[in-house]
């Protein structure tokens, strides 16, 4: 993990504290210095975010009954979701968030679809 020296860490709580002395200056410093080292590393967490937003829709695709109306969409979402989680295991998180990222777009392309065939169904 990244630190910053102490003498960076404060000079910002030195001007932070100048600019408003009721504003907890050193906790901010901290916080800031937290998150820009942590930046770098970020990638499991925009992983995490596309895979709940695809398994989500994928599981509304599901409900929605994407296996019968939708087979390409939905089987092709559910595997990339599937090779999203394997991906992640292995640590490879922009891999990961790339397939999970596929998987919710076939997903939506399949949830389209069966609310299309489920109105089509209802009209006749």
């Amino acid at each position: 993990m990244l630190r910053a020296p102490r003498r960076v860490v404060e000079a910002v709580v030195k001007r932070i504290g100048s600019i408003s002395p009721r504003f907890p200056a050193r906790a901010f410093a901290f916080g800031a210095i937290v998150l820009a080292s942590g930046l770098p590393g970020c990638g499991g967490m925009y992983y995490a975010v596309a895979m709940s937003s695809a398994s989500s829709r994928v599981e509304e695709a599901r409900v929605l009954g994407a296996e019968i109306s939708a087979p390409y969409e939905y089987y092709y979402a559910r595997e990339h979701l599937i090779q999203a989680e394997f991906e992640a295991e292995e640590a490879s998180y922009s891999d990961a968030a790339h397939y999970a990222e596929t998987a919710e777009e076939y997903a939506a392309k399949a949830v389209e679809v069966a609310r299309a065939a489920r109105r089509s169904a209802g009209d006749k």
